[in-house]
């Protein structure tokens, strides 16, 4: 009778830690990633003293952004960068109006690399987004930038 109870014992743990394994496994899912293209024709440089590209600098921007194959409109941006660190850095916070609502960010944007932003909010089908948004230079004449946001 002994060994049946612990088989039974041994059984209905087996059976449980599958179970919570599958739920576990089901309540995972991939993060949702969109991919868009971003068109620069807008930025405009507020240049302070002293003369050029000195701290406090502040860009401005309100531009088309496309879908991920660069070729039909699918929503726009705009937003504001301050400069931090002259030649390397500035400080950015831009939302991106898409079909299903709008994601904002914020964070550094590098000149010569990739920058990973925090998704902080949004709204419509994003509003309780969080997650990054991975942007990227598409040129070396910074007309064109990816934004990857992949959202948690």
């Amino acid at each position: 009778m002994r060994s049946k109870v612990v088989v039974a014992g041994t059984v209905a743990t087996v059976v449980a830690g599958t179970v919570l394994t599958v739920s576990a496994a089901q309540g995972e899912r991939a993060a949702p990633r969109i991919t868009v293209v971003e068109h620069a024709v807008s930025d405009a440089l507020v240049d302070l003293a002293p003369d050029g590209d000195s701290n406090g600098d502040l860009l401005t921007f309100a531009n088309p952004v496309y879908d991920r194959t660069n070729s039909r409109k699918v929503g726009r941006d705009q937003g504001s960068c301050i400069r931090t660190v002259v030649g390397e850095a500035w400080q950015c916070s831009f939302t991106t109006w898409l079909g299903k609502g709008s994601l904002t960010v914020e964070g550094p944007f590098y000149d010569a690399h990739p920058s990973v932003m925090a998704i902080t909010g949004g709204t419509g089908a994003y509003a309780r987004a969080r997650g990054v948004m991975h942007l990227a230079a598409r040129n070396s004449q910074g007309t064109a930038f990816t934004f990857r946001f992949v959202i948690r």
